[in-house]
Formats: C-alpha cells, sequence, structure tokens
C-alpha cells in the first residue's frame, strides 16, 4: 500500500519512482509500437522494397542501440539526468507526431510512381528526408530516456550502508525490467493490432497519444525529484590515471611501506588504494610533497598525481569487464529471433481450429516467460526462503548471473533437442523438400525453450543491470545502467560471426549447411548444440571471472546473501527504508 501523497513535499521515495517508470514504459509502448509494424508501413505507403525497407529499419535500430551511451555519457558528464530525460522526452514525442503527419498528408509520403520512374524517384527525395528526419528524433529522443530512466530511478532511492537498501534496489530493478517487458509486449500484440484493423492514421496515433502521456508523467512530478548535478567528466579522470601511472612507472611500489604518501579528494574515505591491478596505484603515490601539491592541497599538475578515488574507480571499471563479456556471450542466446521465427512457422501454430498464433508473437513468450519469473522470484521465492531460514534472505548478484548463464546454456540444449524432433517428423511426413509446409507437431513444444530462456533474462538481465550499477562509481551511474544494453548490442555482432563462421566451414557441394535456408535440410538442432556449449563454456568462464573480482560491494556476491542489520546508529534511517521498501509491496 502506498501511504505517501500523490505528491508530496519530500523529495525522492517510492512515489517518484512510479512517475519515472511509467515515462519509460510509456515511451517504449510508443516507440516499439511504432517500430513492430514498421516494415509494413514503409512497403505499403512508401513503395519501398522488403530490402530497402530493412536496411532503413536497421539503421534505425543500430541508432536507437547507439544513442543511449551517447546519452550516459553526456547525462554524467554535463547535463545531468533530469534535462537529459526531459530533453528526450520532448524530442520522441516531436518525431512521432511528424512521423503521425505522413499517415495524414498524402503529399509527406512518397508517391507511388516513385518505384516505377527515376524521375519521380528524384522528386521523392525530400519525403525520404523527412522521414529519416522523423526517425532520427525518435532514435535520439529513445536515447535520451532509456539512457538515464533506471539510473534516475535509482537516485530517489535513500542510500544506506546497510543491506536493507540493496533489498529495495533489487526489487527496483527487478519491476523495471518487469514493466518494461510488460510495455514491449503489448506493443508487439495491441498496437500492431490496432494498426492492422483500424489503419495507419489510428495505428500510429495512439503511440502520439502514450508519448504524450509519457512526457506529462514525467514532468508532472518534476518538484519532488532527487536532481544529482553532473560529475566532472570520468572519461578525463581515467585518461589522467593511465597518464600519470606510465609517467611514473619506474616508481618502486612496496605494499609495507608506512611511510609511501598518497593524495586524496575532499571528503575521501579511502585511505589507501587496492592491492589490486597495482600498477594504476602509482597514479596516486606523491613522491614530492612540495612540488607535487598546492597550497590548498590540490594537484599540482593532475596528468601526474591523480587521487585515490580517482585511480579505484578506473580500477571498479577495469574489473567489471570480465563479467560483462560473460553476459554478452550469453545474450548470444537471445539473438536467435529470426531462425526461432523459422522454426515456429513450421509448426502447427493452432490454438483453436480458427486462431492461429503469429510466427512473429512466439518472441512475446519470452517477454511474459521473463515476467512471471521476476514476479514469482520477488514476491513468492525470496519471501518463502525468509521464512523457512527465520532470517530475510536474497540470493548474492553473482550468484544470480551464474545461474543465469547455467539456465541459458540448459535452454539452448532443450531447443537442439526440440528441433531434431521437429526435424525427424518433417521427413517422416514427406515435406523435407519444401520449407515452407506446415507439419503437425505443435509449436507450443517451443513453449520449455522460452519458459527456461525467460527464467535465465529474469537473473542474468536484472543481476547484470544491478551489479554493475552497484559496482561502478557513482559518477558513471547512468553509463552503468546502460551495460547490459550495450552487451545486447555486441552480442548481435558476436551471433552474426557465429552464423558466418558456420555458414563458411560446414558446408559445401554435397553438405548441406547446417543453417541451411530449407530449414528441414539443414541441421539446426547441430548448430543449437554448439551455442549450448558455448554457453556451457562461458559458465565455466564465468566461474573463474567470479573469483577473480572477489567480493561485491555490500558482500552481495556471496552464496548466502542474507541481509543484515545496520548499525545502531542508523536504526531510525532504516525505518524509513523499510517504509518505502513496504510500498513496493
Amino acid at each position: 500500500m502506498i501511504t505517501e501523497p500523490l505528491l508530496s513535499s519530500q523529495k525522492g521515495g517510492i512515489t517518484a519512482l512510479f512517475f519515472i517508470i511509467a515515462n519509460e514504459a510509456l515511451e517504449r509502448l510508443a516507440s516499439f509500437g511504432l517500430s513492430t509494424n514498421m516494415i509494413m508501413y514503409l512497403t505499403r505507403e512508401y513503395g519501398m522494397d522488403a530490402a530497402s525497407g530493412s536496411q532503413i529499419l536497421f539503421l534505425y535500430s543500430a541508432a536507437g542501440n547507439f544513442m543511449p551511451i551517447i546519452g550516459a555519457f553526456l547525462a554524467d558528464t554535463y547535463v545531468g539526468r533530469y534535462p537529459m530525460i526531459g530533453f528526450g522526452c520532448i524530442t520522441s514525442l516531436l518525431g512521432m507526431v511528424l512521423l503521425w503527419l505522413t499517415t495524414i498528408i498524402p503529399e509527406a509520403r512518397v508517391p507511388s510512381c516513385a518505384q516505377f520512374s527515376s524521375k519521380c524517384n528524384n522528386e521523392a527525395t525530400p519525403q525520404l528526408l523527412f522521414l529519416y528526419f522523423c526517425l532520427g528524433l525518435m532514435s535520439i529522443g529513445a536515447g535520451g530516456i532509456r539512457s538515464c530512466s533506471l539510473a534516475f530511478g535509482a537516485d530517489q532511492l535513500r542510500r544506506r550502508d546497510s543491506l536493507k537498501y540493496a533489498g529495495i534496489l533489487e526489487s527496483f530493478f527487478s519491476w523495471y525490467y518487469v514493466i518494461s517487458s510488460a510495455s514491449v509486449f503489448i506493443s508487439m500484440t495491441c498496437l500492431v493490432y490496432i494498426q492492422d484493423a483500424l489503419g495507419w492514421k489510428v495505428g500510429f496515433g495512439v503511440p502520439v497519444v502514450l508519448m504524450i502521456l509519457s512526457t506529462l508523467s514525467f514532468f508532472l512530478a518534476s518538484p519532488i525529484y532527487v536532481k544529482p548535478k553532473a560529475k566532472a567528466n570520468w572519461l578525463v579522470g581515467f585518461a589522467r590515471v593511465l597518464v600519470a601511472s606510465f609517467r611514473k612507472r619506474r616508481i618502486e611500489l612496496c605494499s609495507q611501506n608506512p611511510d609511501e604518501l598518497y593524495h586524496h579528494g575532499k571528503g575521501s574515505a579511502l585511505v589507501v588504494p587496492s592491492e589490486r591491478i597495482r600498477f594504476l596505484n602509482r597514479a596516486c603515490v606523491i613522491t614530492n610533497p612540495e612540488e607535487d601539491l598546492m597550497l590548498d592541497g590540490r594537484a599540482s599538475d593532475p596528468w601526474c598525481l591523480c587521487t585515490v578515488d580517482q585511480v579505484e574507480e578506473l580500477k571498479a571499471l577495469i574489473k567489471v569487464i570480465p563479467i560483462w563479456s560473460t553476459g554478452m556471450l550469453v545474450s548470444v542466446n537471445v539473438c536467435q529471433n529470426s531462425f526461432l521465427l523459422l522454426q515456429a512457422s513450421t509448426m502447427n501454430r493452432h490454438i483453436t481450429s480458427k486462431f492461429e498464433i503469429p510466427a512473429g508473437s512466439f518472441y512475446a513468450f519470452l517477454l511474459l516467460s521473463s515476467t512471471i519469473w521476476i514476479a514469482l522470484y520477488d514476491r513468492v521465492i525470496i519471501p518463502l526462503a525468509s521464512k523457512i531460514r527465520g532470517k530475510p534472505t536474497r540470493l548474492g548478484l553473482k550468484q544470480k548471473i551464474g545461474l543465469g548463464i547455467l539456465v541459458s546454456a540448459a535452454s539452448m540444449a532443450v531447443l537442439a533437442i526440440i528441433e531434431r524432433v521437429r526435424r525427424e517428423t518433417a521427413i517422416r511426413e514427406g515435406i523435407s523438400d519444401n520449407p515452407d509446409a506446415a507439419m503437425h507437431m505443435s509449436a507450443m513444444w517451443l513453449l520449455p525453450f522460452y519458459f527456461l530462456l525467460g527464467f535465465s533474462e529474469a537473473m542474468n538481465g536484472v543481476g547484470q543491470n544491478e551489479f554493475f550499477y552497484t559496482e561502478l562509481p557513482k559518477s558513471m551511474s547512468s553509463v552503468a545502467s546502460n551495460l547490459f544494453s550495450i552487451g545486447l548490442s555486441a552480442a548481435s555482432l558476436v551471433a552474426s560471426f557465429i552464423v558466418s563462421v558456420v555458414r563458411g566451414f560446414i558446408s559445401g557441394e554435397n553438405q548441406e549447411s547446417w543453417v541451411s535456408s530449407n530449414i528441414n535440410k539443414g541441421h539446426y538442432d547441430y548448430y543449437y548444440w554448439l551455442l549450448a556449449t558455448l554457453g556451457f563454456a562461458t559458465f565455466i568462464y564465468y566461474l573463474a571471472c567470479s573469483k577473480a573480482y572477489g567480493p561485491c560491494k555490500g558482500g552481495q556476491g556471496g552464496i548466502a546473501g542474507d541481509v543484515r542489520e545496520g548499525s545502531a546508529d542508523d536504526d531510525d534511517d532504516d525505518d524509513d527504508v523499510d517504509d518505502d521498501y513496504s510500498s513496493l509491496s
């Protein structure tokens, strides 16, 4: 139950989170509602062929994945998260309104003669530029919102050393993922249906209305937001650490030397740098106090002397890269949607004699599965485990990530078995030469795969987002909250590389490729077994990375994951945290 007033004078808290999550959910609902069916709009209304339309949407998708990285960097170092989200809302709304106008004003679209006449095609250039402008605005706007929403929401929660805050943060990350996934699920089903049934004017008008509501929901709560200011450019700080370490490379480090002096920033709680990645410690060693420091205690040359905090922040980024790489590798399994669509298209997708699930909608089962698993974990499994043990209990962050990686590999093994049965069924029914023919095997056999992969996403996806946000410096919060998305983009490239290798090395004149265009003659089951093997190898690699990383901040990386009480001095503050946590229930 929410006990706070709708817009209280108190800054931050659960109330502010509702407005931030509503802003993100409505924006995803609007943008994915447009992009999911955009290929049909381009081919039908702009007269484009499928290849040209797909190329435009590929560039639009690439821009949408890249813009949050730029937005996160600018938010953390220059403009702040609140202005960045506000800018994203207005820009995205403008792009959607202009795109909607193309459905109302015929002159804004490419004339139908453009596909037959080169002269007419040249006259269509302004309309195409206008289309690109609309899509560009939407990409920039999405980058502004998605780059900062997760970090800005976490800013609204009270920070405590106690792990009670960790429980609140975990619930926030989990439900943020649930609501985002639910938004995409609705856009892939309801909004696409509206566009097909009621036409493009209504179908593109609905996302505009949703984006207006998204913008209003964000700005309405402006008085109660906690608005952290942008910090100094951490990228420059990292460069200074590297340069200073190189310039002092001949300095001998001795961890047992009590007389070794280190440079500290104002209010720093760190006395000495850690022993990990020790060569960077040279950057904060004071060799000559009279020459290295000014009268006010600042470094006379910041490219020769850095603070202990700057050194430790760079170490934190270097340490998380191996963990990030494991998440990127396991996300390759999520990028197999095109093959799964091909697989489902050959199977019986009828629920009743008159209703058939579109092959493209099977991806929604992954979103539904991950949403259900997150809800079960947060509202059933954790409370039950805590009741059995007699004390609050949660999985450690590294535990969640590792479990997600292991189950992801198992899901590909299950998919390989399903594909083997599907292929044998096609051969037995005599349709191996016809990849478009439907067989009698039900497509519902794919659900166990989506069930397991959804669990993997619930553990690995949410766990990685929280891990990066918790472990990286607060000055990099926006970038930290986008590292998992960056991993998804990189996973697409890795998946493309794997397919290219399989095609190049496992095919020939007398041998059909594993990933043949004829799915009944290829051996997609072998391909899935390859991905399963790579998944289990990734899990072993993750165990090594996890051990090398050491304990997480706040002790959340261990096996027990017990939630311990804070100190007696924090009791009153922890009561406030408990009040906020109960609001999430």
